[in-house]
C-alpha cells in the first residue's frame, strides 16, 4: 500500500506556521490521535532531536519515539519512528502563498511495521489515518488561523 499526501491553505504567514507546527505541546490540539507530545533533547530542534509521542492506536495508549530527520524553517520538516511496533515516517513542506500571508501546508506520512506493528497496520492503522487526516487539517486551518500571533 502507498503511504498517504495531503495538502491544506491556510491564511498564515509561513513563519506562524512553522512557529505552530514545530512545537510539539500543540500537536495534541490537531491531531485526533495524539495524547502528549513533548521533546526529549534539550536546547533547539536539530536533525537528530527526538519527540516522545503517545497516540491512540485502535483501542490502546502507544508511546513512540520519533527523530528529526530534516529541520529547515520554514520550510520543510522529516520525522521518522525509532521505535515501537509502528514507525512513521513524516515529511512536511511549507509553501508561501499571495504576498506571503497565506501558506500550503503539504505533508507526506507512511508508516512501517515491525512484529505485530505488520498486523496491525494495515487492519487497524492505515484505516484509523485514513479516516482522521481530513479531520486533522481542519483542526490545523482552524487553529493556526484563529489563534492570535
Amino acid at each position: 500500500m502507498s503511504g498517504f499526501r495531503e495538502s491544506i491553505d491556510v491564511d498564515r504567514s509561513p513563519d506562524d506556521v512553522w512557529a505552530y507546527l514545530i512545537d510539539p505541546s500543540h500537536l495534541p490540539e490537531w491531531q485526533a490521535s495524539a495524547v502528549s507530545a513533548e521533546q526529549l533533547d534539550p536546547g533547539p530542534v536539530q536533525v537528530g532531536s527526538r519527540l516522545r509521542i503517545t497516540r491512540h492506536v485502535g483501542r490502546r495508549e502507544i508511546p513512540m519515539t520519533m527523530e528529526y530527520t530534516e529541520y529547515d524553517p520554514p520550510h520543510a520538516w522529516g520525522l521518522q519512528g525509532v521505535d515501537g511496533p509502528i514507525r512513521g515516517h513524516v515529511h512536511g513542506e511549507i509553501t508561501p502563498l499571495g504576498a506571503g500571508d497565506r501558506s500550503r501546508v503539504t505533508m507526506e506520512l507512511d508508516f512501517e511495521g515491525k512484529g505485530i506493528g505488520k498486523v496491525l497496520l494495515p487492519l487497524v492503522v492505515r484505516p484509523q489515518v485514513r479516516k482522521e487526516l481530513p479531520l486533522n487539517e481542519r483542526l490545523l486551518k482552524d487553529r493556526l488561523e484563529h489563534r492570535t500571533a
